[in-house]
């Protein structure tokens, strides 16, 4: 199969790789679209120890069955493999599994392929009207979906009620910015350093922006601040605009502790929730939701061909791309 291999920091190759073979639980799926992740950026750097090139990246997948019984259905991808033994499974928060794993990391590679190996209980059947694009964007879209309802099961009033920030306008940001006005909120914006990324906001989706440095939103003026970025500029900004009693959820995952305002978060009675992937109801309610479009017209993210991958991550890492996501055929 064709592959795009992360071969070592700032390097991608297309090349031919072995096909995956399946194991006794798993099936192949005929990867069709996947997008580029902030975690992908990250290892491309070669600033993620787990994953060591060469590596087949990638995890916001969508395809058809190629092997098995339900060969041909068209399907997107949970990328989190968890034993489905495990008290956390049990419990429906796998996410939080120690036995969690993710294709992009090994022992598992992942969707920049033709071909990805993943259990069966991983797929989630879309109907045959859904653009293939946009079952891609069911995993991103799902960890904001989580993060907002975290955030709203923290609120003390309705969402609909509050003042809503959401700092960062690249896919989690903007699609936590969407699933907020989806579940009703009115006073919303959302802050981004780029123009070209602000612009996408503006005219694609309708979503209020503010360039961050520049229009700020009053101090302790805001019910619920979530942070898709988690820098330490982002996390000072949460804090000093989060009013008392009101909550922070932090889901960006960028390195670094500082920026938190420890003394305003215990005077303040400030909520401060980390937030990671999703649950499988999380996943599932999120792909229904792009089914049927309830998530607006989704004019946010731009295709290229899988063998162009590799200019996509440049044009991504020098700020030339517009698009708040890239998602790559094969």
């Amino acid at each position: 199969m064709k592959a795009l291999v992360y071969t070592g920091a700032n390097s991608l190759v297309f090349r031919e790789e072995p096909d995956p073979v399946p194991q006794a639980d798993e099936v192949l799926v005929r990867v069709e679209a996947v997008g580029i992740c902030g975690s992908d950026m990250h290892a491309y750097h070669g600033f993620d120890s787990r994953r060591p090139p060469p590596l087949i990246l990638g995890h916001e997948a969508a395809g058809r069955i190629a092997t098995g019984p339900r060969t041909g259905e068209r399907v997107t991808i949970n990328p989190l493999v968890v034993d489905p033994t495990c008290p956390y499974a049990i419990e429906g928060r796998w996410h939080l599994s120690p036995t969690r794993q993710i294709i992009s990391m090994p022992p598992r590679p992942g969707a920049f392929a033709e071909l990805v190996r993943i259990p069966l209980r991983n797929v989630v059947a879309i109907p045959e009207t859904m653009a293939i694009e946009h079952a891609a964007l069911a995993e991103p879209v799902a960890v904001s979906w989580h993060a907002v309802r975290i955030g709203m099961e923290r609120l003390h009033q309705p969402l609909a009620a509050c003042r809503v920030v959401v700092l960062g306008g690249g896919a989690i940001g903007l699609a936590a910015a969407l699933v907020a006005r989806h579940f009703g909120a009115r006073d919303l914006v959302v802050g981004e350093t780029n123009p070209l990324r602000r612009e996408t906001l503006q005219l694609a989706e309708g979503l209020a922006v503010y360039a961050p440095g520049d229009t700020e939103p009053d101090d302790s003026s805001i019910d619920l601040v979530i942070d898709a970025v988690g820098a330490s500029a982002t996390r000072a900004a949460a804090c000093r605009m989060v009013r008392p009693g009101g909550v922070i959820v932090h889901v960006g995952l960028l390195p670094g502790q500082d920026g938190l305002d420890i003394r305003k978060i215990t005077l303040q009675e400030i909520v401060l929730a980390g937030v990671y992937c999703y649950t499988p109801q999380d996943f599932a309610v999120t792909v229904e939701a792009l089914s049927s479009q309830r998530l607006g017209p989704l004019g946010w993210f731009e295709e290229r061909p899988l063998a162009e991958g590799r200019s996509a991550f440049a044009d991504i890492d020098s700020g030339r791309a517009a698009a708040a996501k890239i998602v790559l055929r094969s």
